[in-house]
């Protein structure tokens, strides 16, 4: 407890001690409360920020749009330079729409629309939409599901958010090997799992992918323009159902993102229906 104090007695080596120690916790507690005051700055400042771009932004892009419109009858040169335009407005759209987001999350203002909702319902349209990337990708993409509806309480957008972010990661550091999916469920939990064959993760970067702008070395640089905020939004809206999202991965073997959810939102969880640690591997738990 930095706010306790130790008594000092005298001018004796256990006086000066005590002094010190006195020194140091009270230098510490004026460095966390500067750290979280400047923390509370930059949440403000990414929450201020991020809604006064929304409506110039809107603005951009209802001018991208007329020119979209229009496009047969510019030459080359400016037909190009107008799709480089739409490119670059989807993706700081997507950009700004986590930056949004995640200053929900940091201000406790996230809201959990939970509804039963058969997980499998969830992954049908996650493959569906991400089929043209594994398909320019090269990556099969496989999936394994149990005989029964997997149906759990949950908010159908945030987890499809969730496992399309993990299926699109893999796919794009799985250097176009196969992409194995799984769902399980028990009678407390519902899982879905993501594994892929590529570079895989570093000792200690299982934890680290989950940090705010995070990235790893450049071979497993994004090649869609990725924000670096999509896993750790997964993070959060797995926290919010009171669920896990686990990653385990070792170099050269690829890597595996686990999501499990309580049946019932807020459930307590004590285990998940699938392994993290693919069977024939070592080194995670």
């Amino acid at each position: 407890d930095l706010e306790e104090r130790m008594r000092v007695r005298g001018e004796d080596e256990l006086a000066r001690l005590a002094t010190a120690f006195n020194s140091m916790a009270t230098n510490i507690r004026q460095q966390i409360r500067q750290l979280e005051a400047l923390s509370k700055v930059q949440r403000r400042f990414v929450a201020d920020v991020s809604h006064e771009l929304r409506t110039p932004l809107t603005t951009i892009r209802m001018a991208a749009d007329v020119i979209a419109e229009n496009l047969e009858g510019l030459d080359p040169t400016t037909r190009r330079a107008a799709e480089l335009l739409g490119e670059q407005l989807d993706r700081f759209e997507a950009l700004l729409g986590e930056l949004i987001e995640i200053s929900r999350f940091d201000s406790g203002q996230a809201v959990l629309d939970a509804e039963p909702v058969d997980l499998l319902l969830v992954l049908d349209r996650v493959l569906e939409t991400t089929a043209p990337l594994a398909a320019a990708k090269g990556s099969a993409v496989s999936l394994s599901v149990p005989d029964m509806a997997c149906t759990a309480e949950m908010d159908a957008m945030r987890v499809e958010r969730i496992v399309r972010n993990l299926v699109v990661n893999a796919l794009e550091h799985g250097e176009g090997q196969p992409v194995e999916v799984a769902v399980g469920c028990d009678t407390e939990a519902v899982a879905v799992s993501v594994r892929d064959h590529g570079v895989g993760l570093r000792p200690g970067e299982s934890s680290l992918v989950f940090n705010r702008f995070w990235r790893s070395d450049p071979s497993r640089a994004r090649t869609v323009g990725g924000t670096g905020l999509g896993l750790s939004i997964s993070l959060e809206d797995a926290r919010l159902h009171g669920g896990w999202l686990e990653a385990w991965g070792m170099p050269a073997r690829g890597a595996v993102f686990r999501l499990t959810l309580p049946r019932i939102v807020g459930s307590d969880l004590h285990s998940s229906p699938l392994p993290l640690e693919p069977v024939s591997g070592v080194g995670a738990s």
